[in-house]
């Protein structure tokens, strides 16, 4: 027999269009780029409590989050930067289950590419355009609007349902890592990041680096009695290039078919030399490493070392003057969750029903902060979101608002099938 309170979430969220548009449209015009997350926050927190959850808001305590395995350096601290968990709670003995998302964003620069002000949220052609339209504040307000939605047609379920909203995911993640040291999990967790709305057991994991050139300093006049950094770097750029190719010929795994998609190695910044007319005898080089799940993280760090060292040896000056890799920045493991685990399935199912088609399974071409949640959280964590990999921190960055409100009536029927399932059926 079919459930009809199925069909009043699904009328619910459609006679809801409106508010849902409008909900992202404020937040995409409050700017959070990462490090000026407090207005975000404040106003989340003012929207959760106004529809009648608990609402728990914290600052992260940095010296105790640098004693945690998961956490990276980072440059500045926490302070007026909080996270939050709102949450409804059931009424006994369902799952529960954790909904996570950021609310920071890239920087715009000084909005130049953009055919807008970045921070509009205007609305053209069934799109809502802005930063974070897509990267992810319309996950973020799936999220809000299932749990609001269900709670206003008084269908509170079972089992509890946290809302998660975090700050310095483009950074680092520890948005996330320190809601697992405050002590939150559940049975499973749902991540609204960018995933074209597929279903996304996996995430890549990424890696930052730096390599260090010195050549041979010469004056200009005599710029032939020194060795280049422009071309020492050239042959290091090259050497990358190997190992990517090498990576792509040898890496495999089921939810990553497109290995040269998903193993990007490359350099991304070329410094080289500080004065038209001075010789170059430095270079700086940066770029980035993609990982897939099952990899040894610190082993993929190592194979780039050792290539740039295997290089270095064949060549007469560097041979002597190795150059100095270091690995700073973003620094993310690849995370994936089992693709029979029941999670995956609930969303599956869940989206078939509001779409009539099967989901596409894949993994995420991009890091996430379900990496945090599976390792060390105990709450196996899928990713589903309305927004599009393909455009998350590009200039003129947008949203589908039909993909934002099939998203939330995903998440709604998720919720519903999720939480109200006994507790010990969890696998």
């Amino acid at each position: 027999m079919t459930d009809p309170n199925r069909q009043k979430i699904i009328d619910k969220i459609e006679a809801s269009r409106d508010q849902a548009v409008k909900l992202l449209q404020d937040m995409v015009t409050i700017p959070s780029v990462t490090g000026d997350e407090a207005a975000i926050q404040k106003f989340m927190h003012d929207y959760l409590a106004g529809i009648g959850l608990d609402v728990d808001m914290w600052e992260t305590d940095w010296d105790e989050l640098k004693k945690h395995p998961g956490y990276r350096p980072v440059a500045r601290g926490y302070e007026g930067r909080p996270n939050i968990v709102a949450t409804l709670k059931g009424t006994g003995g369902g799952r529960s289950l954790l909904l996570n998302g950021h609310t920071d964003v890239i920087p715009v620069g000084d909005g130049e590419g953009w055919s807008d002000n970045p921070w509009s949220a205007t609305i053209k052609e069934g799109r809502i355009y802005g930063r974070g339209s897509c990267d992810m504040k319309s996950g973020v307000a799936s999220h809000v609007l299932a749990v609001q939605y269900l709670k206003e047609l008084g269908l509170t379920p079972k089992g509890d349902v946290m809302i998660n909203i975090v700050i310095d995911e483009e950074v680092s993640g520890h948005g996330t890592l320190d809601t697992v040291m405050r002590g939150y999990k559940a049975d499973a967790g749902i991540s609204g990041e960018t995933s074209d709305l597929h279903v996304q057991p996996a995430c890549i994991g990424r890696i930052w680096f730096e390599i260090e050139i010195q050549g041979k300093p010469a004056g200009v006049q005599q710029r032939y009695l020194g060795i280049s950094g422009i071309e020492l770097g050239y042959k290091i750029c090259k050497a990358v290039q190997e190992l990517e190719d090498e990576r792509v010929a040898t890496v495999t795994h089921p939810l990553y078919p497109s290995a040269i998609d998903s193993l990007p190695c490359l350099i991304g910044s070329f410094q080289a030399g500080n004065y038209p007319s001075a010789f170059p005898a430095t270079a700086l080089l940066k770029g980035s490493i993609g990982t897939v799940p099952s990899e040894d993280h610190e082993g993929v760090k190592q194979s780039l070392v050792d290539k740039i060292a295997a290089v270095a040896a064949q060549d007469p000056w560097m041979k002597d003057h190795p150059p100095v890799v270091r690995f700073v920045g973003y620094d993310a493991e690849a995370s994936e969750i089992p693709r029979e685990h029941a999670i995956v399935d609930t969303v599956s199912r869940t989206y078939t029903e509001v779409t009539g088609k099967q989901p596409t399974i894949s993994g995420r071409q991009g890091a996430a902060d379900t990496r945090f949640l599976n390792s060390y959280g105990e709450t196996p964590t899928v990713i589903f979101g309305p927004g599009s990999t393909a455009v998350m921190h590009a200039n003129d960055e947008y949203v589908s608002i039909d993909d934002y409100i099939t998203s939330i009536k995903v998440m709604a029927l998720s919720i519903y099938d999720w939480c109200n399932s006994e507790a010990q059926k969890a696998s």
